[in-house]
């Protein structure tokens, strides 16, 4: 593999970041320069709806010097994602169009769980370190201008992710509006950020004792990796010295002590202020700030998905656990969700000649199998359309907003009439390509699920191949099958009717 070169840009809240990145066989990742421009997007968007044209051109102004700077180090690729200050704006595909013309780039808005996800991969980015804290009960609390994300990990799996509106700019506007001052400020961010967490004990964390808080924000863990270095582990006390001394200088003072700009100084406390309170919160050990950014897991993402490094994390388990957790939350049963997900993949995977679907369809599908029936917890009637409105108000992190609906879809259409014209909500919302997706998934989702209707797991052992425009699923069992056999008959006309291949259940009897 010969050196690439990358750049990885942010359009944050407070300021656009831009870091290049060089991927060899020797080095691996290396960040080769960084550039930053203070720009407070968020204070336009957080509270007016849209971004002022004196910041727009401010932006484009930004970006093309961006651009500048990719051509002298002749980037190979580019990825440029806005976050909360674009995605909160009313008029987001306006603001997209005008960089785009602008600027020659094209912006993508990441929705809060992709955003969250990237935070996430920035720390997985830091190596061997990253695992062996995941080892233990440990939360990554990510900061960002509009809000927080908290994701608890047990024995490196992921049991909960959470998005609170406690950002630090949103919570200086609310200093600012109230004229506070130093002291009544500090009470005022404790006031609003405990109203939020103390809720958030309650339903989320509960009795869990939390070891480890990793922080990832552009405000505290600058100042906490300029004193104490990249790979050190604080404990309570030592975070509590280094608050006190925010605390006690004024902005200039602070500045100048942890070489930060004057102006970012209240930003920096807010920040570590909530890391104090969550700390706490969780009766943390040690608080670790490895001093990632979104734009490290930008070129981890990059990188993974161009084959430049290997990953050792397996984030897709990630995905799956949460979605596992949002399945016990709705009292969903995990023998039957695990027997249907087995079906639906053994059919999946037999139908890679015709179905035409990827790696990512086949996560949508294990997702929809564990989620299908959630909707059972709010009522027995109306299950799909419970399903999808569980899903669509349960964030997944990882995914779009756009493949979330594909699995709320889909569980939807598991339980009721397909949409042939796409007049739902959910699949009124889709483009042409998705819904195509959906309708295969949807077909394969149903079959299974006929195949296990009873909830009884008769056809744990079944095979699936593929023989002409037959679809043969044999079953190795002693059981009576005859409802398996009713139902799938009728879902079997649907998947016929997708992907003209006629599914035959045969079944096997030890004599």
């Amino acid at each position: 593999m010969s050196v690439k070169t990358f750049a990885a840009i942010d359009v944050g809240s407070f300021e656009l970041t831009m870091k290049i990145f060089e991927f060899s066989p020797k080095n691996g990742c290396k960040e080769i320069d960084c550039i930053s421009k203070r720009l407070e997007l968020g204070t336009d968007t957080y509270f007016t709806g849209k971004i002022s044209n004196e910041k727009m051109d401010d932006l484009c102004r930004t970006l093309n010097e961006f651009s500048g700077k990719m051509r002298s180090y002749k980037v190979d690729g580019y990825k440029a994602y806005g976050t909360s200050a674009i995605r909160e704006t009313r008029n987001t595909a306006i603001v997209q169009d005008q960089i785009a013309q602008r600027t020659g780039l094209q912006l993508e808005i990441l929705s809060n769980s992709e955003q969250r996800f990237l935070g996430y991969k920035s720390v997985a980015s830091q190596g061997a370190d990253f695992a062996r804290i995941l080892e233990e009960k440990t939360a990554i609390l990510d900061v960002g201008g509009g809000s927080i994300q908290l994701s608890l990990f047990d024995n490196d799996t992921l049991v909960s992710t959470q998005n609170l509106q406690l950002g630090v700019l949103r919570l200086q506007d609310f200093v600012n509006r109230f004229s506070a001052k130093s002291a009544q400020a500090e009470m005022l961010v404790d006031e609003i950020a405990m109203a939020q967490l103390d809720v958030y004990k309650k339903l989320y964390l509960k009795e869990k004792q939390i070891k480890n808080l990793i922080v990832v924000d552009d405000y505290i863990s600058p100042v906490l990796v300029r004193t104490r270095g990249a790979k050190a582990m604080l404990g309570a006390a030592d975070y509590a010295g280094i608050l006190d001394r925010l605390r006690r200088a004024n902005a200039a003072q602070a500045a100048m002590e942890f070489g930060i700009v004057q102006e970012k100084v209240p930003l920096v406390f807010i920040s570590a202020l909530l890391v104090e309170k969550i700390a706490g919160l969780m009766g943390a050990d040690h608080i670790w700030a490895p001093g990632a950014t979104l734009c490290d897991g930008i070129a981890y993402e990059y990188a993974e998905q161009n084959k430049l490094l290997k990953g050792e994390h397996d984030f897709e388990k990630d995905i799956v656990a949460c979605a596992v957790n949002i399945s016990r939350r709705y009292m969903g049963s995990k023998k039957r969700s695990e027997t249907l997900e087995h079906i639906a993949t053994t059919l999946f995977d037999s139908m890679k000649k015709v179905h035409g679907l990827g790696k990512r369809e086949r996560l949508y599908l294990r997702l929809a199998a564990i989620l299908h029936d959630c909707g059972k917890y709010i009522s027995m009637m109306n299950i799909g359309e419970n399903s999808y409105q569980i899903i669509m108000g349960t964030e997944i992190i990882g995914l779009s907003h756009q493949e979330r609906k594909i699995v709320a879809c889909v569980a939807c259409f598991t339980y009721q009439g397909f949409d042939y014209h796409g007049q739902t909500p959910g699949a009124g919302g889709l483009d042409g390509s998705a819904y195509l997706t959906v309708a295969k998934l949807t077909a394969i989702l149903r079959l299974a699920n006929g195949l296990d209707r009873s909830h009884k797991q008769k056809l744990m052992g079944m095979k699936a191949a593929l023989r002409e425009n037959q679809l043969v699923i044999t079953v190795d069992t002693q059981e009576d099958i005859t409802l398996e056999k009713g139902f799938f008959g009728i879902q079997g006309e649907f998947f016929q009717e997708v992907f003209s291949v006629e599914p035959v259940l045969k079944q096997h009897k030890r004599i």
